[in-house]
């Protein structure tokens, strides 16, 4: 039988019918967590979301102790969006382990271009979202019984570094990983541990356009140690790394680089 690091445990995940968040919403139910998912419920969409449903089943199919999937539609700009998540998922599993703010946008623009409501939309999608939806999640986990949990927020190596196309998206990245931080120190009685995974070059539909550019692909595996871009894959092992407790149950306020080397390699 596959080992199961997350047995019976339950997460609810921001975004997670796409990129980053499939891949972990994915990882989690193939060790055994039950997940429910949070979307847009855009058109644009159903096709995201039937095939995730159909992945989840193919998976419990050949492992009866994989996880169940449920998803919970929502905006996560809106506080009560978050709110409904977690209660979707209480409400079905009886209570809250693991918490995912992963939901974000970033469409690239020059500083001198970007309009208001571009930087507002990603302020409030990005920071806001996280903000909120943490909120919701971090109340259940410290009344329920017994309290705790873990709370993973999807920042980026554009948290550490400067974009020119990103200037309006690497402030709101920075913020989730102070947020996390923050929280780190504001839950920790109540047993609840906050870290920040940071990846780096990521193939998701955020970036789809920018890499088809070959020029900059090449550049970017030149400078990544390993030689390649990531793969949305990449993130769901840390992830259930910082989900287990008995993996990194004293791991709390840290913040994980998943680029491949990227970093170390910025000269």
């Amino acid at each position: 039988m596959p080992l199961h690091l997350l047995p019976n445990k339950t997460a609810a995940i921001t975004g997670g019918t796409t990129g980053i968040g499939r891949a972990i919403t994915l990882g989690f139910l193939a060790h055994g967590c039950n997940v429910a998912v949070n979307h847009l419920a855009l058109p644009r969409d159903d096709v995201h979301l039937s095939s995730l449903h159909a992945e989840a089943a193919t998976l419990k199919a050949a492992d009866p102790d994989a996880g169940e999937l449920i998803d919970v539609p929502g905006d996560v700009t809106l506080p009560e969006t978050g709110r409904e998540l977690v209660e979707s998922a209480v409400r079905r599993w009886g209570r809250l382990d693991v918490f995912v703010n992963n939901a974000g946008i970033c469409e690239f623009a020059e500083f001198l271009e970007i309009t208001p409501d571009l930087f507002s939309k990603t302020l409030h999608t990005n920071l806001s979202g996280a903000f909120y939806s943490t909120q919701s999640a971090a109340r259940q986990m410290s009344t329920q019984s017994p309290p705790g949990g873990s709370i993973i927020g999807i920042s980026s190596i554009s948290a550490l570094v400067g974009g020119g196309l990103q200037t309006h998206y690497t402030p709101t990245k920075a913020g989730v990983s102070s947020l996390m931080q923050s929280l780190a120190v504001a839950l920790g009685k109540y047993n609840i541990r906050c870290n920040a995974l940071l990846p780096g070059t990521i193939k998701t539909q955020l970036n789809e356009e920018d890499l088809k550019d070959e020029g900059k692909r090449r550049y970017m595996e030149g400078r990544i140690p390993l030689g390649r871009t990531g793969e949305p894959r990449d993130l769901a092992g840390p992830a259930v790394f910082l989900a287990c407790e008995e993996l990194s149950g004293y791991v709390n306020g840290a913040q994980l680089l998943v680029d491949g080397g990227l970093f170390v390699n910025l000269q």
